[in-house]
């Protein structure tokens, strides 16, 4: 479907990428273990869910734990864990809307206001992807946050392309791209969870 009209929580599909190997916290699978007694990735559903139409969850495993969530889980089309591009491309390739946003699933805070700030980035720049963006709090340089992004569902025939080729990075597929960085002040917002020490805390 080509991306035509201006993004609005109506024609956006959120993506909750919870496809990944959990190393850092022991092989774990981060979106299903417990924070103040429910998943992390139920504290990131319900925080996406009001700024989004739909949802879909890319998981690689306990398909049936994240189905529970009453959303459409899809995993990777690419072998071993290719990481979060493999994701984006089973979210692109599932998504019935012209633009797709995205947050995973170890990042509970993500900010209530996440894809209207996307979207209008995106609009304002005539762009085909915006990234959230944070300054870091020692040198105040930008950093990208490339996991929370909002697509427009055109591009996954580049990102065919792209791991077709053996491409893995995201930052180096998105950078080929018309794209924009959305900044955010409150840094702890995109604050994610990768060890159990960091959960504990």
């Amino acid at each position: 479907m080509a991306a035509t009209l201006p993004p609005t929580s109506s024609n956006i599909t959120g993506l909750i990428l919870a496809g990944g190997r959990g190393t850092r916290m022991g092989g774990v699978d981060k979106g299903l273990v417990l924070l103040d007694g429910k998943p992390m990735a139920a504290h990131v559903i319900a925080r996406l869910t009001p700024q989004v139409n739909s949802l879909l969850i890319n998981a690689n495993r306990n398909q049936g734990a994240y189905a529970a969530f009453g959303w459409p889980v899809w995993p990777d089309e690419q072998p071993d864990f290719a990481g979060p591009l493999a994701g984006l491309q089973a979210g692109l390739q599932h998504c019935a809307t012209p633009y797709l946003a995205t947050a995973p699933c170890d990042s509970p805070f993500l900010p209530q206001d996440l894809v209207s700030r996307l979207a209008q980035s995106l609009q304002d720049a005539d762009a085909d992807l915006a990234v959230a963006a944070t300054l870091d709090p020692e040198t105040e340089a930008v950093q990208p946050q490339p996991v929370f992004m909002l697509l427009k569902t055109t591009l996954l025939t580049d990102l065919n392309d792209y791991l077709r080729g053996g491409g893995r990075k995201m930052e180096t597929w998105y950078r080929r791209l018309n794209y924009c960085e959305t900044l955010f002040s409150d840094t702890e917002a995109f604050r994610n969870i990768n060890t159990r020490q960091q959960l504990e805390q």
